[in-house]
Parts: structure tokens; sequence; C-alpha cells
């Protein structure tokens, strides 16, 4: 038995809820996982875990054990990570979570990319539209666009996004096209967020706020789902500009109100506050900064 293994198996398992999240992220089965505590156990003659069907806690002899084994866990790692910045090497697995539109159309691309320069790097790309906490579970990176609330994680601005109104030609054509912000009032909204009683449109030139109210006839946390609207002549929508930019050159989109789009927002590359920060994460931060800012998302801002 590798007591080490055995250990960094343990501490996982704790730390991710169950046997087979901690395989998950050790590239392990569950099985694996399992014996390598069971094996660590044996070693110690004493239980440290109590398992059910559905959950599992520590004894008094595991919590002891794991916060003393936590500390060598995370001591080899920095470790680890320390030396690789030594040497310039870079391998090991990167996890990495990304929106679902954003993360196919320009993120696996990158991915691809830094991959064949980097060949020790193996990487999990996880892509969805839900709010994930990169601590919680377990991602070196998170990206997203938008404004970010207060925590205490740390944030690397990658590039601005820019945004923009459009409509299809069959819409405009049938509906009018809006001169001034205050016309949208007269025109179906499609609107890139979740249905809520106060929404707006954050518009330039309407007013000291910027804030332009706005009723949907549809609401969606997807980018593709309402460029699919709009194509379909449902309505105007207000989308990232890397969403519709293939129909806007396409001319199956057209701009409106193009005095009056938002200012731009931002991609985040969000990071655990870790006191250590491996050279790999570094690495493809400053890989996607380079990329975006030579090539931004969309267009140029």
């Amino acid at each position: 038995m590798d007591r080490f293994d055995s250990m960094k198996a343990l501490v996982t398992a704790v730390d991710e809820g169950g046997f087979a999240a901690a395989g998950r992220k050790l590239g392990l089965s569950r099985v694996q996982v399992s014996r390598l505590v069971t094996a660590l156990e044996d070693h110690l003659g004493a239980q440290l875990l109590v398992r059910t069907t559905r959950s599992m806690a520590l004894t008094e002899a595991g919590q002891v054990f794991v916060e003393r084994a936590r500390v060598l866990v995370d001591d080899m790692a920095e470790a680890e990570a320390a030396a690789g910045d030594l040497t310039g090497e870079l391998k090991g697995l990167l996890q990495i979570n990304a929106p679902m539109t954003f993360g196919v159309s320009h993120i696996a691309p990158a991915v691809n990319d830094f991959m064949r320069q980097h060949r020790d790097i193996t990487v999990s790309l996880n892509v969805n539209d839900r709010f994930v906490d990169p601590y919680e579970e377990g991602f070196d990176i998170t990206l997203r666009i938008g404004d970010l609330q207060p925590s205490s994680l740390i944030a690397r601005k990658i590039c601005p996004i820019r945004r923009l109104m459009c409509a299809s030609p069959d819409y405009l054509e049938d509906c009018g096209r809006p001169r001034t912000p205050a016309d949208l009032a007269d025109h179906a909204i499609l609107h890139y967020g979740h249905l809520g009683n106060e929404l707006h449109w954050p518009l330039r030139g309407v007013g000291t706020s910027n804030r332009l109210p706005v009723s949907p006839v549809l609401c969606s946390n997807n980018g593709d789902v309402l460029k699919m609207a709009s194509l379909a002549g449902q309505g105007i929508v207000l989308l990232p500009a890397f969403i519709v930019a293939d129909e806007l050159a396409q001319g199956t989109l057209v701009p409106v109100l193009e005095g009056f789009e938002p200012a731009p927002i931002a991609l985040h590359a969000i990071y655990p506050p870790d006191k250590y920060r491996p050279a790999k994460t570094r690495a493809f931060v400053d890989f996607l900064t380079t990329r975006f800012q030579r090539r931004p998302p969309g267009g140029p801002v």
C-alpha cells in the first residue's frame, strides 16, 4: 500500500462527499478509492469512516487523522507544483468550467490548441449555464461572462465582450424598425436571463441609470435559444456578439439601435483562493488572455 495515495484518497473522499466523486477528481474508480481507504484503516488498525449506502461520516479517529493528513496532501501538491514551475514542465489534470455556448464555440477550440502545445496536460472541460462554485466543485478555472458578485474568489479579466441588439429582417419588415429605445415598448423582446418582476436592458442614452425596463415575451438563460427565436422572427434580442456574429455577417440577423448598445461586459477567469497557483492554471489563463486579446470573441469592441 502507498500510504500517501491512501491518505490522498481519504482526504479527497471527505472533501468531495463520497468515493465516486473522489474517484472522478483523482482519475480513479469508486472501488479503487474505497480499497485505498480500507487499506489505510487496516494499516492503522482503526476505523476512519462510517459508511452507509447513502452517506459516510468520519469517526473520531478519522477526524484527527484527516486533519493531519490534509496538511501532508496539501504540502505535497504545493511541492509538486513548485517543482513543475522550476523545470518548466506543465502536466497533470486541468479542470475547467465554462458557459455552454461560449464553452463550445470558443473554449473548446482554445483547449485543443493549448493541449497541442502541452502534451502532458489532461483537461476536463465542463460546459453549462448554471452558477458554479469553483471551490465547492473542484474546478481549477471557472470562466464567467458579465458582472461578478463580491466573493473570496480570485478573478482575472481576460477580455471585453461586446453586446448587440438584433432581429431578423422578416421581423423588422412586419413590425417596423425601432428608432429610439422607447420604441422597444411596442416590440417583442427576447431576454437573456430569468423571468422576473423588474427586468431591464442596460442601454446607453436612456437616462442616468442606463436601464430600460423591458417586458419580454421569451426569457432564457441560454443564448442559442434566444438566437433561434430571433431567427424565427419572434422578436428583438440583446446578446453577446460572439453568439450572433455569424448571423450578422450572413444577414440572417441585422443590428438595431446601434447607437444605444450597452457597454461591453467582460470575460473573467475565476480561481479558488488557494495559497499556491499551479503553473498549468496560470499558463492556461495566460494563453486565453493572449488568444482573446488578439482575436476578441465576436469581433473587436
